[in-house]
């Protein structure tokens, strides 16, 4: 294992203790709710980042904020490690535990608990899928505008934790902008609520604060997130392209002239012949990069905008523009784009690279791209969204090769480096986890790191909720 993906050690001391441990948390769940046998911990030892995994100590899984309160406060009082889950999808190893951690699962907190269209919120519990939301108001005209390619299986509460976006957070935002309120729970089991139905929060902005913050500063274990009206119309049309750069330039000056279209999509080559030969979406073949742009609107508004956006495309050479002329054209279009990371998984072992760069530095970072991924000797499929700059390399490698791996995850980290030094960043809706963690100081400076780390502190002093994730484990207090 490399430095960079290395994990606290193990306190003996509670290992030592563990069938004690296990004993008091069965007093704090329904029966059937602690999971410990070893055969049953294997689905718990990773998550989406599946190069790396470690054993949990156990498993609960709650079914009410007093159960998860309950055992916060049991493993704060003996300073057991804690690392929340919802359905694993995390890509950057948000989820994975430590062999002396109780994994806190949530996926049986999965109920909608209030659909109020007068306020256009919805509250649910965090184990409620993303897609659960709009289907249970879509009927009504209704939708909830994050949609991370997962969206069938990742949770609201993992959103929360990672500030996850989608394909349509170029117009409507990732979850933060689409997020009013939590029931959260404290290291030590107190619960609070913070926001609400309306729309701003009084006092401290500690809402923002919890967006984002990974699991490492309470258990969100309710939410109350905004619903939207559904468009009058939207339409998808496919811009291919002979050039990566080309397709990188023109989604730079569609932005710069004032155009925001709902998605802006970005495939390379290899990405576009992976998602073609599984969801059969009509993706053209013989163009070296496609953009999936959606409009929506009245049926003008759209032509209008399409009409703008397809001068600009041609200023860049595009090869072939075609037309959503269906909803089940729609459908499969979508389906394509949505399928990109599973679809590569039945070809090839990979991971999935999550910096965001500057629009103006798009051509830029993907001419880098190529020659990172070629200096090692190995292959890439680019699938972004291209709108906000969140860039989605999926490094194709052999994970029971170690030379491989070792070569695949070396290429991501300069990758994610270049993604800094081009003025962005290293995650744009995956997260940091384990999986970024020592780059945080190649994109802060120490005094940043230390504030950072103070207010991770002061909801969590000795470090047990989601320990070994975000912050260089050395130097830390």
């Amino acid at each position: 294992m490399s430095e960079a993906i290395a994990f606290l050690p193990p306190q003996a001391a509670i290992l030592s203790r563990r069938a004690e441990i296990l004993a008091d948390l069965a007093e704090l769940v329904p029966a059937g709710r602690l999971v410990h046998e070893p055969n049953a911990l294997v689905p718990f030892e990773t998550d989406g980042f599946i190069a790396y995994r470690r054993r949990p100590l156990a498993v609960v899984l709650p079914e009410t904020t007093a159960q998860v309160a309950a055992v916060m406060k049991y493993c704060h009082r003996y300073t057991i490690p804690v690392v929340p889950r919802g359905a694993g999808t995390s890509l950057s190893g948000g989820a994975i535990p430590q062999e002396d951690a109780v994994v806190l699962g949530l996926s049986a907190m999965s109920r909608i608990l209030d659909i109020d269209f007068a306020n256009r919120t919805a509250t649910v519990q965090a184990g409620v899928t993303n897609l659960n939301i709009s289907e249970a108001v879509g009927a009504d005209g209704f939708f909830y505008a994050p949609d991370p390619s997962s969206q069938l299986a990742c949770t609201i509460g993992g959103n929360i934790a990672m500030n996850s976006g989608g394909a349509h957070c170029l117009k409507y935002g990732v979850t933060t902008n689409n997020l009013l309120g939590v029931k959260l729970v404290l290291v030590d089991g107190t619960v609070i609520d913070l926001g609400g139905k309306h729309l701003d929060a009084e006092g401290y902005d500690l809402l923002g604060l919890i967006c984002g913050s990974e699991g490492q500063l309470g258990i969100v274990t309710e939410a109350t997130v905004r619903l939207l009206a559904k468009p009058e119309g939207a339409r998808p049309v496919l811009f291919g392209f002979d050039s990566a750069e080309a397709a990188g330039t023109c989604v730079a000056d569609v932005i710069g002239a004032g155009i925001v279209p709902v998605a802006i999509e970005f495939m390379d080559k290899p990405a576009i012949e992976i998602c073609e030969a599984f969801a059969k979406a009509g993706y053209p073949l013989d163009v070296e990069a496609l953009l999936i742009v959606e409009v929506e609107g009245s049926e003008a508004e759209m032509d209008a905008m399409l009409a703008s956006i397809v001068e600009i495309a041609r200023r860049h050479g595009v090869k072939t523009v075609r037309e959503c002329q269906s909803a089940t054209e729609a459908a499969l279009i979508w389906k394509g784009r949505k399928s990109a990371f599973g679809a590569t998984g039945r070809i090839a072992d990979y991971i999935c690279m999550d910096g965001t760069v500057p629009l103006s530095q798009l051509a830029y970072v993907l001419r880098k791209t190529s020659e990172i991924i070629a200096h090692y000797g190995l292959r890439v499929a680019n699938v972004f969204h291209a709108g906000d700059g969140n860039m989605h390399p999926l490094i194709l490698y052999n994970i029971n090769d170690p030379e491989d791996a070792a070569k695949a995850e070396a290429a991501g980290m300069e990758i994610l480096k270049l993604c800094v030094d081009a003025g962005g960043c290293l995650t744009g809706e995956h997260g940091v986890g384990i999986e970024k963690r020592d780059l945080m100081r190649h994109q802060f400076a120490e005094v940043d790191l230390a504030q950072q780390m103070a207010v991770r502190a002061a909801f969590d002093a000795a470090w047990i909720l989601n320990p070994s994730k975000v912050f260089p484990l050395e130097g830390r207090s």
